[in-house]
């Protein structure tokens, strides 16, 4: 509360203040999954899903090396489709995402609202101030272990590759976090989650679970895809010579472009309809960030658990390495990852070359 206070203004305070109310009423819904799956009254379906997260939380601190806490130990039934929702807003003609800070999370692309009408009235100030703007809802965040991060009725049904990889992800933010570089942070949660899912599917993953979320990332990675492919030609765009009448013509023909090209790959998909619902909305700049955020460097670190051996608490050591370097460095290591698959880049720092004795750190870094 004194952090609230030192920021000052009113509409600072109304933000922070719906930013307590949400999370203290969301800890205070949680009961132990112990609890529930004893209660005669708990049904059938939903005490099988919670012991099945319950199994996987278990893997997640044996296989993958993440903490063990009490974090998805509990369960809140929220009554909503989303735990919370996330305002991204970009200039017209940039790609660049306005950034607010924070006094834990530090700068990241998003405002957060567990109020979805408080979330549309701070998306339609930004709209009329000229933004590009998205209004996203999402089933889970991470407190970076400052609680323990409940199960949620917003995503205990996903399938369980998914469920799986929702839960280590979050995880995975509370092992390692870089105040302000949202990209870093989100790529590394991705990639963790996704290696994760695949470990855990192999392992116990019951009959057929593991071929549906093939299908799922493989028709995730051709959306991802699309979507990078338009960036690359906005950001040319936008950085060239031409006048704002010929960007915004040229703005105009690239998200046709795309809107066309996932026109054909629904229908090589058989008419799967999984991300209509991302065309179904305003494509602008701001629709690009978060594919951007979350996807863009996760090959690079999957690379890193590739070159160690698949072996996940080595990962956990290089990107704490990574996270200790300072953020130029770090991001030419991993551009030139991306750019050279076969091996780290020559010349560059050694960042999954950690030592038993542990990574260097950094108060940049929360490492737990």
């Amino acid at each position: 509360m004194a952090a609230v206070l030192l920021l000052g203004g009113c509409a600072e305070l109304t933000y922070y203040g719906q930013a307590f109310e949400g999370q203290v009423e969301l800890l205070a819904a949680r009961r132990p999954v112990a609890e529930l799956a004893a209660a005669p009254s708990t049904p059938a379906a939903l005490r099988a899903r919670l012991e099945r997260a319950q199994a996987m939380r278990r893997f997640a601190v044996a296989a993958l090396a993440l903490p063990d806490n009490g974090s998805y130990r509990s369960f809140a039934a929220l009554g909503r489709p989303h735990a919370v929702w996330l305002v991204v807003a970009t200039p017209p003609l940039s790609l660049d995402a306005r950034e607010w800070c924070f006094p834990i999370a530090g700068c990241v692309n998003y405002r957060g609202y567990f109020d979805a009408a408080a979330a549309q009235a701070f998306a339609a100030e930004r709209r009329a101030a000229g933004d590009d703007v998205m209004v996203a809802g999402v089933p889970a965040y991470s407190t970076l272990g400052w609680f323990d991060d409940p199960l949620l009725d917003t995503f205990i049904e996903l399938p369980e590759g998914r469920l799986a990889e929702l839960m280590f992800h979050e995880l995975a933010h509370q092992r390692v976090y870089v105040a302000g570089d949202p990209a870093f942070n989100e790529a590394y949660a991705t990639a963790v989650g996704r290696l994760g899912a695949r470990a855990w599917l192999a392992a116990q993953g019951a009959p057929g679970a593991a071929a549906d979320y093939a299908q799922a990332l493989a028709r995730q990675q051709q959306f991802v895809e699309r979507v990078l492919a338009t960036r690359e030609t906005l950001a040319a765009l936008y950085a060239s010579a031409v006048d704002d009448e010929a960007r915004r013509a040229g703005k105009a023909r690239a998200f046709a472009a795309l809107r066309a090209d996932y026109a054909r790959l629904r229908a090589a998909w058989g008419g799967y309809a999984g991300y209509d619902h991302w065309f179904g909305q305003d494509l602008n700049n701001a629709r690009l960030v978060g594919v951007t955020t979350y996807h863009r460097l996760a090959p690079a670190f999957e690379e890193i658990h590739r070159l160690l051996g698949g072996d996940f608490a080595a990962l956990h050591r290089a990107v704490e390495a990574l996270a200790a370097l300072p953020p130029a460095a770090r991001d030419a290591y991993l551009a030139a990852l991306l750019a050279r698959p076969d091996g780290p880049p020559a010349g560059a720092p050694a960042a999954p070359a950690v030592s038993a004795g542990g990574p260097p750190q950094s108060r940049a870094a929360r490492v737990r």
